[in-house]
């Protein structure tokens, strides 16, 4: 069940920004840790942030200083604001959700491909 969509992938260059965003496809309950996680070619994915309900924040020491994750709980949106983007951060970035509908889950978003050009 993909309950998580992203959007704001694309190409940028080297020192440029891209914001990501994330929302549940359908209604849901409720939400409590989300994030973003990314995997590049031949590597594991790994956490690039993510956000507690109460907004305790946790960032890859990669992206510290560069990205910044927000959430709108209103609307059950997600996002990750990457500034200074350098062609190492070319991934696919998935979103995370810990997600209710009729019981809590972990649901991932399909991914949207980043990729920083130098």
């Amino acid at each position: 069940q993909v309950q998580l969509v992203e959007s704001g992938g694309g190409l940028v260059q080297a020192g440029g920004s891209l914001r990501l965003s994330c929302a549940p496809s359908t209604s849901i309950a409720g939400v409590n840790t989300m994030g973003w996680y990314r995997q590049a070619p031949g590597k594991q994915r790994e956490l690039v942030a993510t956000m507690t309900s109460a907004g305790i924040t946790n960032y890859a020491d990669s992206v510290k200083g560069r990205f910044t994750i927000s959430r709108d709980n209103a609307k059950k949106t997600v996002y990750l604001q990457m500034n200074s983007l350098k062609p190492e951060d070319t991934a696919v970035y998935y979103c995370y959700g810990r997600i209710y509908s009729s019981y809590w889950n972990d649901d991932w978003g399909q991914g949207t491909q980043v990729t920083v050009s130098s």
